[in-house]
């Protein structure tokens, strides 16, 4: 395992990595292997906490599980696949363009054609960070941050992708917009976007 375990108060680990790859290959063989007492496992860009039972699972017992798991690939088979239809009519389409040195018709075309996955999860209920595999869409995020940006508006910021779940302050160049709902409070899995999910980004013009 390439990270370093440290304790998380009674009943947590943290696992820190050196780069999000590492959290990425590492958190598919964490959720494969999770023993009983493992609560929960949350991913963040460079770490990984582990919410315990410890009546079940100790954190010492658990920390030797985690030394002993070997990262792997986060591609797999069986891998769940969501795809958002996409209106490319962002109010920073074009100044996205102009930084990346390309037309805003090439934006749409890497943004719909890249393969990206959520990494992890944060911001706001129902806010995934996507990653790709490539640095073709890597752009600052805004220099001054918008006071709300609508729900379901679709972003660029630093490597990352991410679908605004609901109206908020934010500051991420805004591509496109999508009527998919991120985050239904009724449903068994209320975060549409969770991490390990593959998310395809699908251009429609209504």
């Amino acid at each position: 395992m390439n990270g370093r375990v440290i304790g998380y108060g009674d009943s947590a680990l943290l696992v820190e990595f050196g780069s999000l790859d590492d959290v990425l290959g590492m958190l598919p063989a964490l959720q494969r292997t999770r023993p009983p007492g493992v609560l929960d496992l949350v991913p963040a860009a460079r770490t990984i906490a582990i919410v315990l039972d410890p009546h079940v699972l100790s954190p010492a017992s658990a920390s030797g599980w985690v030394e002993r798991t070997v990262p792997e690939p986060a591609e797999t088979a069986d891998e769940e696949v969501v795809e958002l239809p996409v209106r490319y009519d962002g109010e920073d389409l074009a100044e996205v363009a102009g930084l990346l040195g390309i037309t805003p018709a090439e934006v749409v075309e890497r943004h719909s054609a890249s393969r990206w996955r959520v990494a992890f999860g944060g911001f706001a209920p129902g806010f995934a960070y996507l990653v790709t595999d490539h640095d073709g869409l890597v752009v600052p995020r805004r220099a001054t941050p918008r006071t709300a940006v609508p729900a379901g508006s679709v972003g660029l910021a630093g490597e990352f992708s991410g679908v605004y779940p609901r109206s908020s302050p934010g500051g991420w160049q805004l591509i496109g917009r999508t009527d998919a709902a991120l985050w239904d409070t009724e449903a068994d899995s209320p975060a549409l976007l969770r991490p390990g999910v593959v998310v395809r980004f699908r251009a429609v013009t209504a």
